[in-house]
């Protein structure tokens, strides 16, 4: 006849396991980083137009600021009329909804201004809005 060994389990590590807890908490961190949406600043600050027909939009993913002095800021550098459309289409393959806005200063030229638009749009993103200030007090 065998002797039985009596095992006391009471000396074991009973503790929660955290492991599902923890792969729940890194999907719901995975998330929120896949479905945040970056703004790309132009880097300067400009004097805008105020208009009264402004409205506020929530897209508009790319900015791009002109200034009076002719200087075009896209993503926190300068950049030449030249590379604007270079620029918008690295950023348009990166993302493709994202939408333009161009920031012109109450003083910078017209003509500029078209000319940065027209550039944002064989850059191959068709939503470029200006960016104007609101008169309207609600």
């Amino acid at each position: 006849m065998q002797a039985r060994r009596h095992v006391d389990h009471t000396g074991e590590d009973t503790g929660i396991d955290l492991a599902p807890m923890l792969d729940f908490v890194m999907n719901l961190l995975i998330f929120f980083i896949i479905t945040t949406s970056f703004v790309k600043e132009p880097g300067i600050s400009v004097t805008r137009q105020e208009a009264q027909t402004a409205v506020s939009q929530e897209k508009g993913n790319i900015l791009i600021a002109v200034r009076p002095n002719g200087e075009i800021w896209m993503d926190r550098r300068q950049v030449d009329l030249r590379e604007v459309r270079a620029t918008v289409e690295r950023l348009h393959i990166e993302r493709p909804d994202d939408t333009v806005i161009v920031v012109a200063d109450r003083a910078s030229k017209a003509g500029l201004v078209a000319k940065v638009m027209d550039e944002v749009k064989l850059g191959g993103i068709d939503e470029v809005a200006i960016g104007a200030g609101s008169t309207a007090s609600e």
